[in-house]
């Protein structure tokens, strides 16, 4: 298979990911729209007969409603589900193509690693759904992915071409991997923290009383929470070798561990953030909403330190072939 060849096939990939992405959300997004999250009900179904000795046998009617028919979303949310996995798996081929096209890892430019973040977004996603019902988090997480793959091919597309000197380095692998799974997981508990603000307004408002609408579908603020928390608690140690990582990556292209560049500078803004979170979750009166508002923050200071620094910002990390 030639170059041109390579290129044509990872490119389609990557368009039929978008495709299927978009479908997914529009699946996800009826599931919302016809279904309530809530257990299933009994209804007429099975007889059983029971008697005690030297009594009348008694007649009772016990049945049980299929999951589907008490929510009507649900093969709505099945079929995104399974466009999800889909879409990780053409976008998987899309990024190994690009990165066989390019003879390295795909991780270069701007363009490679917004669709390989994509890729992050969708599998940590799916791991974190086997075994586990998200259905209802698809739509947070299919968006996100959907909008970067969009600024990916509009915007930031570029053709492959050599690494710049800083690059050539095994760290590249080592660092540039861990971030992109702590911008999946970032992603996801963004998703889950922002989510858990409209709920614990939901349950507010609703008194004591079942939370209606969209929001029904989606667990309790404090389910949320702990989610997010444990996100957060996962993703945060990860991020700390990624930042450790790249000053010993620094040392070995620069001479210097550290050196306050605007990337290393947004980098640490976001450490401080997240650990100002996990403190927040120890300390009594931030364990609810403002906890929340802190995830939120510290996803925003990632998203400047990949797109702010990267596009708009003059520094030795200004390597996004654009």
């Amino acid at each position: 298979m030639t170059s041109v060849e390579l290129a044509q096939f990872s490119n389609a990939a990557v368009y039929a990911t978008m495709l299927s992405l978009s479908l997914a959300m529009v699946c996800f997004a009826v599931a919302f729209a016809l279904g309530r999250r809530r257990p299933a009900a009994t209804a007429a179904g099975v007889e059983q007969v029971t008697a005690a000795e030297g009594t009348t046998a008694v007649l009772t009617r016990t049945t049980t409603v299929a999951a589907s028919e008490a929510d009507p979303g649900r093969r709505w949310a099945n079929v995104g589900m399974s466009l999800t996995w889909l879409s990780f798996a053409m976008l998987l081929i899309g990024v190994v193509l690009r990165g066989i096209w390019a003879g390295r890892v795909p991780w270069g430019n701007m363009y490679e690693f917004s669709i390989t973040a994509a890729l992050g977004i969708l599998g940590v996603f799916l791991v974190l759904s086997i075994g586990r019902d998200l259905r209802w988090l698809g739509l947070f997480v299919v968006i996100p992915a959907l909008l970067t793959l969009g600024l990916a091919v509009t915007v930031l597309y570029t053709e492959a071409a050599q690494l710049v000197p800083a690059l050539k380095s095994y760290w590249l692998l080592i660092h540039v991997s861990a971030a992109i799974i702590c911008s999946g997981a970032f992603t996801l508990a963004a998703a889950t923290a922002g989510l858990s603000l409209l709920r614990s307004r939901a349950e507010r408002r609703a008194a004591g009383a079942e939370v209606t609408g969209w929001l029904n579908r989606v667990p309790s603020a404090d389910r949320l929470r702990t989610m997010t928390n444990r996100i957060i608690a996962f993703t945060f140690p990860l991020w700390t070798f990624a930042v450790v990582a790249g000053a010993i990556w620094a040392e070995n292209a620069w001479g210097r561990y550290w050196g306050w560049d605007p990337k290393e500078t947004w980098a640490f803004i976001t450490w401080v953030v997240f650990a100002a979170y996990l403190h927040a979750r120890s300390t009594a009166g931030w364990r609810g909403d403002r906890a929340s508002w802190i995830v939120i923050a510290g996803w925003l200071a990632f998203m400047i330190n990949y797109f702010g620094v990267n596009i708009f910002v003059n520094s030795l990390h200004s390597y996004a072939g654009m």
